[in-house]
Formats: C-alpha cells, structure tokens, sequence
C-alpha cells in the first residue's frame, strides 16, 4: 500500500480586497500529512498533485473549509444552565457547553438579564478563503509520520 504525501508549503490568505490577513511569512510552512485530518479538505484538495517549487492561488468555499454556520448551533438559553455569576458572562467570552460525549465549545454572542445566547459554529465557518500558496515540499509520508498522524494517537 502506498503512503500517504507529507505536504509542506508557505501561504498566504487574503480577504475580499485582496488584502493579506494572514501568512506564514516570517514563520514556519505549514504541513500536513495526507488525509490525517488537519487540513480543510479545499486545501488538500488544492495540494493533491503538486510539486515543491509549485505557486498557485486557490479559492476555498465553505463547503470545503469549516462549513456553512447552521443556524441550529445559534441558541438562547436560561443563564441558569451556566455555572457562572451571569453578571460576569460578556460577548465574545467561550464555553465549553454539554455533557459527557456531546459537549461543545461556544461562544457568547448575546447577554441579556435571564437569557444568554450561545454560537456553536466554527469561529471560521461561513468563510471563503482565498490562499496564495508556494509548496515547499512534496514527499511520501515517513512510516512514524503516518503512525504519529494516526487518529489512534
């Protein structure tokens, strides 16, 4: 059986305007081994058959990045399911919210007196990227590389 390709590339992600709001520039390439999860499936997608030395721009919707927001992970509840003073409880603040095996991470986006409304969506969902991308490295994965990426760990 063939292993999987380690993928290591700089990036930069711009906005609607064509403005960078981030990169790897000054810092570490970004890699990832195929199929091990940690990649948007676009982005995979995107490196799948490229080479080292290859540049490219690629456009990402959010069907292949984080998801479409559902509005079914946007909820008012009682602040008496919190186990904080609600006084405290502000916008932006996250919560780990559930039990067990269905918990969530959420954040606060509304607060009112006996109410707090919760988003449970990727902060990044609803978003297209567009990312400008220079492959650094294309190779089979290491036999330890694919056992370290291994979900089992």
């Amino acid at each position: 059986m063939q292993r999987p390709f380690f993928y290591r590339f700089d990036y930069a992600i711009r906005d609607v305007d064509g403005g960078i709001v981030d990169s790897s520039a000054g810092g570490e390439a970004i890699s990832f081994i195929e199929g091990d999860g940690t990649a948007i499936p676009g982005l995979e997608k995107a490196l799948k058959g490229r080479h080292a030395g290859d540049e490219f721009q690629v456009t990402i919707a959010p069907d292949d990045a984080y998801g479409l927001s559902q509005k079914s992970l946007i909820r008012t509840v009682s602040a008496e399911m919190f186990d904080v003073d609600v006084e405290r409880v502000e916008v932006g603040m996250i919560f780990q919210v559930g039990s067990g095996e269905t918990r969530e991470v959420a954040k606060v986006v509304a607060v009112d007196d006996d109410s707090i409304t919760i988003d449970a969506n990727h902060p990044l969902a609803g978003i297209t990227f567009h990312f400008d991308i220079k492959v650094v490295e294309v190779r089979a994965a290491t036999a330890d590389e694919v056992t370290l990426a291994s979900p089992r760990h």
